[in-house]
């Protein structure tokens, strides 16, 4: 048996992390964009072997579970303890690890939807059990509540899927200009001293937001939370200013990761690749994923 999910990628635009001892009580506050673009997840389920066995691929390549901890210990939880046979699970990123598109999410939530498809299981329980290892590794702590919740989320109250509220905003027919330059790690920039601008930039942001709920005023409030936090800073903002030059909403920077995003027109992306193009950037254009995750049977 084959199994597919698509879990779109999740940019954060701003927001505010909030710890708790209870993993499905921690979570963030802020607010993000889903992408049509992001983690595919395929299952294999073969019977028939004589022991229980586990594998994870990361496109393509296999990998042990160091390097893919949180989808293990996702798999190890739902693969049933008695059942015999082989899990072969691959998971497809169309942007870098590590770049900011909650990749390490959109595979813990694939591989839980998968799995809980496969042998039973609902939605809840799936995104939480996804939502928990996340949070007790370190990966992250609002990707996955805002990757369920699709299109231009708010996350209004912090915690898991089930615990967490997420609204959504209202947008028109948005194109995502990604700049992916480089990995930031998570980690090390919720346990620096930055994470005292980012509590009061971000709860500021959102306050403003839910005031005045907008696509176009979230990114003018993702900018200004990227750049008085200090994120924004150097090369990356020169690059900010000169995109801005050609857009009519601010460009921002992805949370958390060394590059830029921004929103634009239908009008506006041809000028906007050319900023980019002409210094020799990655970039990608996206569509705004609506809606939940997708998953089935997979025919090939």
């Amino acid at each position: 048996m084959l199994v597919r999910t698509f879990v779109p990628a999740h940019i954060t635009a701003f927001f505010v992390p909030v710890f708790h001892d209870d993993p499905l009580k921690a979570g963030s506050l802020g607010a993000g964009i889903n992408l049509d673009k992001g983690t595919n997840v395929f299952a294999s389920i073969e019977t028939g072997t004589l022991e229980r066995h586990i594998h994870i691929a990361f496109n393509g390549e296999p990998v042990g579970k160091k390097r893919a901890i949180i989808s293990y210990s996702v798999a190890d939880e739902l693969v049933p303890n008695d059942f015999v046979g082989e899990v072969e699970i691959w998971q497809y990123f169309d942007f870098p690890n590590g770049y900011g598109f909650g990749n390490s999410a959109g595979g813990a939530l694939g591989t839980a939807l998968a799995l809980s498809y496969t042998f039973g299981g609902t939605w809840l329980k799936a995104a939480q059990t996804a939502h928990r290892h996340e949070v007790l590794n370190r990966g992250g702590l609002g990707d996955v509540v805002g990757q369920l919740a699709g299109g231009i989320e708010v996350r209004v109250k912090p915690g898991g899927p089930g615990i967490g509220v997420v609204d959504n905003l209202f947008f028109e027919d948005y194109r995502v200009l990604v700049v992916p330059l480089g990995r930031l790690s998570t980690r090390e920039v919720l346990d620096g001293d930055v994470v005292k601008a980012i509590e009061v930039e971000g709860k500021l942001a959102l306050e403003k937001l839910l005031r005045s709920p907008s696509p176009e005023r979230m990114m003018l409030l993702a900018r200004e939370f990227a750049e008085k936090t200090g994120l924004l800073s150097g090369e990356l903002l020169e690059l900010a200013e000169e995109l801005d030059k050609v857009i009519s909403t601010p460009s921002s920077m992805i949370m958390l990761g060394r590059g830029l995003f921004a929103l634009l027109r239908k009008d506006e992306v041809e000028n906007a690749i050319g900023v980019v193009s002409d210094l020799n950037l990655p970039y990608d254009v996206a569509k705004i994923h609506e809606g939940k995750p997708k998953v089935g049977r997979w025919i090939g």
